[in-house]
């Protein structure tokens, strides 16, 4: 074909016209198309919705399952202050293979550090070395004393300054996999931790709709914020960070712009309802980006790993049976990242830097769901 074209040509001057002839036309129809949609490129992450309505994280132009842990490699005798992603020993170099090994493909971290080549250091590393992605985000100011003020302009205008940030720094990364907005921040919102709220919000006589106003604006606000992160980076999913599903009936009515729920769901060997609950409430992919068990029995006293790995086999199977294209399940889940990689001792007395190098076999946390540790004083440690 080539050989009949250039022989029509009769000679250079000729090929050289045709040449830019078809240039133009390729030019040409490929704007043509781009405009009718046909030639849009796909972003680099996405969700595709199925015709049964399952959806289905790709990554490249392949389905991508979320298998991965919580990482944050506190070493012992420090505390959540310190910069590990400039630790000169690199864990994650460490740990990384371990990941690979047991087929962890993702991590999740919770907030960057403060230097941006540190961090992408780490991201590149995990990447190139172990194909390991991140799931980056940030705590929102949930954290912050006296406490996270979603009703003031001036703390939302430094916050979502803060995360932006953070993308353009980072959304170029070939080892990015999506960002999280939050953790567990309608908590806040609920008066269950960090309690906020604003003078208006104040006047309100009724407590039920205190609450209802309190999610409206956190909501809203998230919402805002995933708008702007769409612009900067449209190749990577948006995921609303929660506890559990308290609140999402008011986000379905005042947040549309995410693309996934990220929950914090800690209900023993199973999920219970939590798939199809999701898909009543807020319909959108779902991350568990916590859940798991602690290896410790809190009530005889030892280490019990065979415990740990009866829960978390459980757990894996509920997340495994409601992925995307299983006959069985609700079809909405896109993976999940375990709690945690990594023990952080520093919490047994976070303001005391004496008890950062305890190891706090202690039970302080009240959850029957997680029966081994029910006859403890104060239950679980987890």
């Amino acid at each position: 074909m080539n050989r009949l074209f250039f022989g029509l040509l009769g000679n250079k001057v000729a090929a050289g016209r045709r040449v830019s002839i078809l240039a133009v036309c390729s030019i040409f129809f490929s704007i043509f198309f781009l405009g009718l949609g046909w030639a849009r490129p796909k972003p680099k992450v996405f969700i595709r919705t199925l015709k049964n309505k399952h959806y289905e994280l790709i990554v490249e132009g392949k389905p991508y399952f979320i298998q991965g842990v919580c990482y944050n490699p506190i070493p012992i005798g420090k505390n959540h202050e310190y910069d590990w992603w400039s630790d000169p020993a690199r864990p994650w170099m460490v740990d990384g293979r371990l990941m690979k090994d047991m087929g962890v493909n993702t991590i999740r971290i919770y907030q960057v550090g403060q230097n941006p080549e540190s961090v992408r250091q780490v991201i590149r590393d995990l990447y190139q070395n172990f194909g390991i992605r991140v799931i980056l985000g940030h705590w929102l100011g949930f954290w912050e004393y006296p406490c996270p003020l979603y009703g003031d302009k001036d703390f939302q205008a430094r916050i979502k300054q803060e995360f932006l940030d953070m993308v353009k720094a980072y959304k170029d990364e070939p080892g990015l996999l999506l960002w999280i907005l939050g953790n567990e921040n309608n908590y806040s919102c609920a008066g269950m931790v960090n309690p906020w709220s604003t003078p208006e919000i104040d006047k309100e006589p009724d407590p039920i709709k205190q609450k209802q106003m309190r999610f409206e604006l956190y909501y809203s606000f998230v919402n805002s914020l995933a708008q702007e992160i769409h612009k900067i980076d449209p190749n990577h999913p948006v995921a609303l960070g929660n506890g559990e599903l308290i609140g999402l009936e008011v986000a379905n009515k005042v947040c549309p712009d995410v693309d996934a729920v990220a929950t914090i769901i800690y209900r023993g060997k199973t999920f219970g309802n939590l798939f199809n609950s999701l898909r009543a409430t807020f319909d959108r992919p779902l991350i568990i980006s916590e859940f798991g068990a602690d290896c410790y029995d809190a009530y005889l006293n030892k280490e019990d790993q065979n415990m740990q790995a009866f829960f978390l086999e459980s757990q894996w199977s509920q997340i495994f049976n409601n992925r995307a294209r299983d006959k069985n399940g609700a079809g909405n889940c896109l993976g999940g990242t375990m709690f945690e990689w990594t023990d952080e001792w520093w919490k047994h007395k976070e303001y005391d830097p004496d008890g950062w190098s305890v190891h706090d076999a202690e039970s302080f946390w009240s959850n029957g769901s997680y029966y081994f540790d029910i006859q403890a004083p104060r239950n679980m440690n987890m």
